[in-house]
């Protein structure tokens, strides 16, 4: 199972879409699951439901902190600029509201949507974890840690 697979299964079990990719590499990096399901909790919803960054690119960052988080701070600045370029050419943006179509800025509604069936059908975000879990594991693939 590829991990952008893994993520999109978080996500579709309840997760948060920066939970879903979170997790998906967290153990990989020496991290406990309850651990990063606490720290990647406010991520989602672009924020808190803020509606900025997406959740499944804080997610990416998150994950880069923990693979090269001790290195070169510009090779990790490189490296979030780089994905945040491949990221907006294949989905238009990092933005949350704007991946989901919204007009709205700044806060949003802080309560969840239900997950229902509705949910998954009129959002793109089970296919945005996956996606983005898929495109961090190839970069991280070809990119190794010094």
């Amino acid at each position: 199972m590829t991990k952008g697979e893994i993520a999109k299964k978080n996500f579709e079990s309840g997760l948060n879409c920066a939970q879903a990719v979170l997790l998906a590499f967290c153990e990989d990096y020496g991290m406990e699951k309850e651990t990063a399901l606490m720290i990647s909790a406010p991520f989602g919803g672009g924020m808190g439901r803020l509606r900025e960054i997406c959740g499944t690119f804080s997610g990416i960052n998150m994950v880069l902190g923990l693979a090269k988080g001790n290195g070169n701070k510009a090779e990790l600045y490189k490296d979030v600029q780089s994905l945040a370029k491949q990221f907006t050419e294949d989905n238009g943006s990092i933005i949350c509201r704007e991946l989901l179509g919204l007009s709205i800025m700044g806060k949003d509604n802080p309560i969840p949507s239900p997950r229902n069936e509705q949910y998954y059908k009129k959002r793109p975000c089970s296919e945005l974890c996956r996606y983005a879990a898929d495109l961090l594991e190839e970069y991280l693939s070809t990119n190794k840690t010094a």
